[in-house]
């Protein structure tokens, strides 16, 4: 029973590691496929307000 319960908790730990390296640490291109903002904000009446 012992067993169960360290590869629960180091399966338990791996997937919280993989979730904070995807949520912080990836850059944010990858994560949503490359695309770029096609807005540009820096021109009058852009839509961004």
């Amino acid at each position: 029973m012992e067993t169960v319960q360290h590869i629960l908790v180091y399966l338990i730990l791996a997937l919280a590691v993989a979730y904070l390296v995807y949520k912080f640490l990836l850059p944010k291109s990858l994560i949503h496929g490359g695309k770029k903002n096609s807005k540009d904000c820096s021109q009058d009446n852009c839509g961004c307000s």
